[in-house]
């Protein structure tokens, strides 16, 4: 496997310096392979005059490059190219999964064939075994080697291409000590079988790639899935608008056309495409991929919305005040994308190794080879044969699948559970995780507004109101209905329902409204408001105010959860871009450390850098919402409940698809259970080669014998893995938590 990681440059953004005409280019580099290719791609860039930043994304196969206005897109693709890498230019909004989905299905039809091929092979071989000799043993050889002949040439493609990409480059990564074994292999059971000796070992080869794919292509898997957050967001991003000309003549530009101070039309249905400010018009939007909050907000003249907010029902007539590629949707995007490189800088235990292992593989057979050689006298088949069992019985199949194999038994378990996990990688993240930080509307609370009251609502006035919110749409006007279900109803005349104020009619030769506090009061005896007062309010013409409590439930699971975490050693807080009120509301009967209210996107970012870096504290986020999606990114590990937008589901490591957050901490349990049975596999892995080394170095072990203790290993490893079905579900096994020094109350206080 690629050393993923270890080339991998730091890259911090200065969002405290805004450089003016900076251009962001993002460009499609699909032959880049491991960390030496960043390291390589990283460092070219920023040798070029005029460029600010570069950042190599290996996850997504995308370098982002920060430039003044002298550089142009085809000059980055010309160093790339004369640094032996192709590339191509991409928008930010237009995000493409088709390679990643080619590339999978290309090593899922190579471990089939491998597959085939092996099964094949073994099958004659055991008939060679069985005492087969002369021209029947011969027979047998040859159609094995018509059999792995092509099932090497295909199969092997994956490794023969990486390991020929790493040996350009200069350096060696898993998969050479791969190659060189298979290939060797091969050619000494060719020779072997054109020789008629009475050895060959094509089932070695086989055998060899079809448990080698089995891990790459679910580390294959895991990086597309973890592609998806930044390629969703595409769905928020707008290709064209409506420009207003002067003279009120109307007209299509593309988005990256716009510059500010532009006059657009935003018709009801349609998405902000750039950050705005209101010029004429009134119209409800949702805004929740900035608050997450699922009610609408009404917006008038003066107003600011972003880019990316769906406008619900009025016309406006905005003013671009900022440009595509600087507007809120590219910030989010943007943000995902360092967070998500920021997880990459997350070394795998099997790529700690793997720097180590590999050059050491190639050592121990050579050293085989030159040691049998002198002792010999020069009997090269001999040496040859010894050299080839060691890079077979320490080719790290039982290392490759030590992490891949415990996370799928873990993932099927989590499964059963009600939690699906998208990376593997976060389950070692979730048991080094030491604080909590929830998000309120749609994680700590179902996200549905619901009406618990109501002040100066008299019996008669129960009817008008019911029927009156029963012909709006609205979210507040629907939960109005909910709450006066079964109060009857009355006839209504000349409805009509406005954008961003509420909805009227006629009743008794009166008007009545229902919507808007200030729009409703127009009508009332009063003259002024209570700012304690609720937004939502209905009246008669010339009558009382009626106003409306909302409220939103709590999950029934959530005090739980919160107290299970804090007997973990797992504090929380509450971190929410609602009002103050509302956020202490919720908070208040919760063991909770601290609510904080009113934060937008790129303040829950700074929250979580801040615990990181001030109290080194090891986050978990759960947020369902687009705004969480770069807190849920640059977490340790997070958490999206069954209610989260796409966005939230695919920047989360963990989807929960149960209303149930107590699956958090059983969650919890099986990453530290996992953790533990991964330094198992490795230390299974580490004995094997301990033991198997040597003996194949001495000349004990064949090339047919490495094969099966190689493959004897993985089946010990994956057996290893299988314990983690054990046990009962959904139940928090305590002590195999590890107690911390310092308890994160602690560190927060410090």
């Amino acid at each position: 496997m690629c050393n993923m990681c270890g080339g991998l440059a730091e890259y911090v953004v200065d969002e405290s310096v805004e450089r003016q005409n900076a251009k962001h280019y993002v460009l499609s580099v699909p032959n880049m392979s491991c960390g030496a290719c960043i390291s390589k791609i990283e460092n070219s860039m920023r040798s070029l005059e005029g460029v600010y930043n570069a950042r190599a994304n290996l996850t997504l196969k995308r370098l982002i490059v920060e430039t003044d206005e002298t550089v142009d897109c085809q000059k980055l693709i010309d160093l790339l190219q004369e640094n032996s890498f192709t590339a191509f230019r991409i928008e930010e909004n237009d995000r493409t999964e088709s390679e990643e989905d080619t590339r999978s299905k290309r090593l899922l039809r190579a471990l089939a064939v491998a597959g085939f091929g092996a099964a094949n092979i073994m099958l004659l071989s055991v008939s060679a075994w069985s005492g087969a000799t002369d021209a029947t043993r011969d027979l047998f050889h040859l159609i094995s080697a018509v059999i792995a002949v092509p099932v090497v040439a295909y199969a092997g493609q994956p490794f023969f291409r990486s390991a020929l990409g790493a040996l350009r480059a200069g350096h060696v990564n898993m998969d050479v000590p791969i190659s060189l074994a298979v290939l060797l292999a091969l050619g000494m059971s060719i020779f072997q079988t054109l020789t008629s000796k009475p050895e060959a070992y094509f089932d070695a080869a086989a055998m060899l790639l079809f448990f080698l794919l089995i891990g790459r292509y679910l580390d294959q898997r895991m990086r597309s899935r973890a592609k998806s957050s930044v390629i969703s967001l595409g769905k928020y991003a707008t290709r064209e608008a409506v420009e207003v000309l002067p003279s009120g003549e109307t007209r299509l530009v593309a988005v990256s056309d716009i510059i500010k101070k532009m006059r657009l039309r935003i018709f009801a249905g349609a998405r902000f495409p750039v950050d705005c400010k209101i010029v004429s018009g009134f119209s409800d939007v949702d805004r929740s991929m900035v608050t997450g909050e699922s009610e609408a907000v009404a917006l008038s003249p003066n107003m600011q919305i972003e880019a990316g907010a769906l406008n619900l029902t009025g016309v406006l007539d905005v003013e671009a005040i900022e440009v595509a590629d600087k507007s809120f949707l590219a910030e989010i995007t943007r943000m995902l994308d360092a967070a998500e490189h920021g997880k990459g800088n997350y070394v795998r235990i099997a790529d700690r190794m793997a720097r180590i292992y590999t050059p050491a593989v190639h050592a121990f057979a050579f050293l085989a080879f030159t040691g049998w050689m002198i002792t010999t006298h020069g009997d090269w088949e001999h040496s040859l044969l010894v050299a080839i069992a060691v890079l077979i019985v320490t080719c790290p199949c039982a290392l490759g699948l030590a992490v891949p194999v415990a996370h799928v038994v873990a993932a099927s378990r989590l499964v059963r559970n009600g939690i699906l996990m998208r990376d593997g990688s976060a389950l070692e993240r979730l048991a080094e995780a030491d604080f909590a930080v929830f998000d309120k509307t749609g994680t700590l609370t179902d996200g549905i507004k619901m009406v618990i009251g109501s002040d100066g609502m008299g019996a008669e006035e129960k009817p008008i109101i019911a029927s009156l919110a029963n012909c709006s749409t609205h979210p507040s006007a629907k939960g109005i209905s909910d709450y006066l279900k079964g109060s009857g109803s009355v006839l209504l005349s000349d409805i009509e329902e406005l954008p961003g104020k509420g909805i009227k009619a006629i009743w008794n030769g009166k008007e009545i409204r229902l919507g808007q506090m200030e729009w409703v009061l127009e009508i009332t005896n009063r003259q002024n408001l209570n700012e304690a007062e609720k937004s939502t309010a209905f009246a008669i013409q010339g009558g009382n105010l009626v106003t409306f409590d909302y409220r939103e439930n709590v999950r029934p699971s959530a005090y739980q959860t919160i107290k299970d975490l804090r007997s973990l050693g797992i504090g929380s807080t509450l971190l929410s871009g609602d009002t103050q009120a509302t956020v202490e509301r919720i908070a208040r009967d919760m063991p909770l450390e601290q609510a904080l209210s009113e934060h937008t996107p790129q303040a829950k970012l700074k929250f979580l850098e801040g615990l990181h870096a001030q109290s080194g504290l090891k986050t978990i986020m759960v947020g369902d919402g687009i705004n969480d999606a770069p807190a849920l990114a640059a977490a340790h590990v997070s958490f999206a409940p069954s209610s989260a937008t796409d966005i939230g589901r695919q920047a989360a490591d963990f989807i929960l698809t149960r209303d149930d957050l107590s699956a958090i901490t059983f969650a919890r349990n099986i990453a530290v259970r996992t953790n533990r049975v991964v330094r198992q596999n490795f230390a299974l892995a580490l004995v094997y080669n301990c033991i198997a080394v040597p003996l194949a170095i001495l000349g004990f072990v064949t090339p047919l014998i490495a094969a099966i203790a190689m493959s004897l290993s993985s089946i010990i490893v994956i057996s290893n893995s299988l314990r983690l079905l054990r046990g009962e579900n959904m139940i928090i096994d305590k002590q195999t938590v590890t107690a911390t020094t310092h308890s994160p109350t602690e560190k927060l206080a410090a």
